[in-house]
């Protein structure tokens, strides 16, 4: 146990640092004298793309959480880098293509609103900016918080596949949540904040159906942190896979508010305190016995205006995850392929 926590402080201490030193070289003012329109711009590609599918929202804030959220152990790796939105090319192997990145969605969009800068300010926004600036604003599209979103970041001229295995799994345990986050220097706090975006989006029946009907490996047993009422209404929308009514079940999407699904609000805390989780990862912050992490759950699920302040600092700590800067990386003309 003493060799574990040693070393997971090395790696907070690691992590911290990178992401320390580059804190500093990114500036809400960036563009200003480059790209001044920058974010009027993006927010225009977004509210038509929130009008063709209210979706893009979630989709938006979802891209920059796993560009950002790659395992940057190794202090050479970069995190918010842009590597996210790579196509496969010789020297490059997509991290579009992990297991995790297979269901995301939303970079048709980001195509746009790089085309769009591009007639504007040729060579200048970065896409790592791009999905900084467009989680921000759809957020803000969806009723929650602003925040001064911290630019400057450049675009990485490789892939890291690999690297996405750090990013958290909807049926990891709270321990396993928090040493992730932990790796990349996000507290606690972070963690119980940034889970807060499942206030909006979906996710696949293939997510929930272990709670559901084979929890602990046990057929025909229920998660008994899910209220059962709950978990019956789930039932009924995600039949059991081994069933042939459930034959299609995993690719049936479910909400993850069951309450406002396409709105940015802290119901999602009171749905966990209700034991209306939809993810294990999701329930697992209040029903974890003795975690920190349930009187957070609290404070968010009494007062949404709590939540907003600390998930809009959460996303400025987030987007710090090591970026490139300075002359490190290039901006790419197209986010899809390197120059």
């Amino acid at each position: 146990m003493a060799s574990f926590q040693f070393i997971a402080a090395a790696l907070f201490l690691v992590a911290a640092a990178v992401c320390g030193g580059s804190n500093a070289q990114l500036s809400p003012t960036f563009y200003d004298n480059t790209c001044p329109n920058v974010s009027s711009i993006v927010r225009g590609v977004l509210e038509q793309a929130q009008q063709t599918n209210i979706r893009n929202a979630a989709f938006l804030t979802r891209l920059h959480f796993h560009d950002c959220f790659v395992n940057v152990i190794i202090p050479s790796l970069p995190g918010c880098d842009g590597s996210l939105l790579l196509d496969n090319a010789d020297g490059i192997e997509s991290e579009k293509d992990a297991n995790i990145n297979r269901a995301l969605n939303g970079f048709t969009v980001v195509d746009d609103i790089k085309t769009a800068l591009e007639n504007v300010c040729p060579g200048v926004v970065s896409c790592a900016d791009i999905l900084a600036i467009a989680a921000e604003i759809s957020v803000v599209l969806s009723k929650g918080p602003s925040w001064e979103v911290q630019l400057g970041r450049r675009d990485s001229r490789t892939a890291n596949k690999a690297g996405t295995s750090g990013l958290p799994l909807f049926n990891e345990d709270l321990s396993a949540l928090k040493a992730k986050f932990s790796a990349v220097g996000l507290d606690s706090t972070d963690l119980v904040a940034l889970s807060g975006a499942h206030t909006f989006g979906r996710a696949g029946c293939l997510t929930v159906t272990p709670r559901l009907y084979n929890y602990n490996n046990i057929s025909g047993n229920v998660d008994p942190t899910m209220d059962p009422t709950y978990a019956q209404t789930l039932q009924q929308t995600c039949p059991d896979p081994s069933t042939p009514a459930g034959v299609n079940t995993n690719v049936t999407l479910v909400n993850l508010d069951h309450t406002t699904a396409n709105g940015f609000d802290n119901n999602y805390f009171t749905n966990l305190q209700n034991k209306q989780g939809l993810l294990q990862s999701d329930q697992e912050l209040f029903s974890t016995s003795g975690a920190d992490t349930v009187a957070i759950v609290n404070r968010f699920g009494n007062s949404q205006s709590d939540f907003f302040t600390s998930f809009a600092q959460s996303m400025i700590n987030m987007g710090n995850i090591s970026p490139l800067t300075g002359n490190n990386g290039e901006i790419r003309s197209n986010c899809r392929r390197v120059n």
